[in-house]
């Protein structure tokens, strides 16, 4: 090509692409598109995704760990429960402490605005309009004797007798007896559970036991007797396979 007879156009051309490199060159974020430190983000989604989605589930449902995205958890548990326990974590299970000053990576601001904006996505706000549920946490020591009768009354029909779970309708309930489920979970974890229940696997909450229409609620002491029955079943040593040598 001949770019003689071309003349001013090209020249024009190339001065106009070299103003625009000294703005854009490679590796320089273009202005006005600084990225944010980590410590400076606060978007819900991006939050949630890298700190809780892997355990939680994706949007809060079908994880390992309880379902953040159940309103009934929401409403019991609150943005200031949340907000602590994201903070703390909680000591002897998978939920490490987020927070800078316990050794994660999220600064009071992050965890601040994870906790509230989770319950502005996924909260029902009227859910328990003139309904008591029983307390997120439970102050007194449970009975564990009358907590295995309660059991028996509102979780044998789909985790069996003894709790080592069952099959309903050709599905397999899993173990609550299981000791290496319950080195991973506390106490108040299965209180949790017990209360909102898991909706996304057919559990119903506190409201409407397993039993079927008709079934009063769960009361707040009956909650708090079966977690002690449960944690019962806790051993020193879960999951080892092989016997200690004398």
């Amino acid at each position: 090509m001949n770019f003689r007879a071309l003349g001013i156009p090209v020249l024009a051309s190339v001065l106009a692409l070299w103003g625009a490199g000294c703005h854009s060159a490679p590796g320089k974020p273009v202005q006005g598109s600084e990225e944010k430190r980590p410590d400076q983000v606060v978007d819900f989604k991006t939050l949630y995704g890298q700190n809780c989605a892997a355990c939680h589930g994706e949007n809060g449902r079908n994880g390992a760990a309880v379902s953040l995205a159940n309103p009934v958890y929401l409403a019991t548990a609150g943005v200031a429960n949340i907000q602590r326990i994201t903070t703390d974590g909680v000591p002897g299970t998978s939920m490490p402490p987020f927070s800078k000053s316990k050794g994660g990576m999220l600064t009071d601001q992050q965890i601040a605005a994870l906790a509230g904006d989770m319950v502005k996505e996924w909260a029902k706000p009227d859910l328990m309009t003139g309904q008591t549920p029983p307390a997120f946490a439970s102050h007194l020591p449970g009975d564990a004797a009358k907590g295995q009768k309660a059991f028996l009354t509102f979780c044998a029909r789909c985790h069996g007798a003894d709790g080592t779970g069952t099959v309903v309708g050709g599905q397999h309930i899993g173990s609550l007896a299981d000791s290496a489920y319950l080195s991973l979970v506390s106490d108040q974890a299965l209180r949790s559970i017990i209360i909102a229940g898991q909706p996304e696997q057919g559990m119903p909450d506190w409201r409407s036991d397993a039993i079927g229409t008709g079934a009063r609620p769960i009361s707040d002491e009956e909650i708090t007797d079966i977690v002690a029955w449960i944690a019962t079943h806790r051993i020193a040593t879960p999951g080892q396979p092989y016997p200690q040598k004398p």
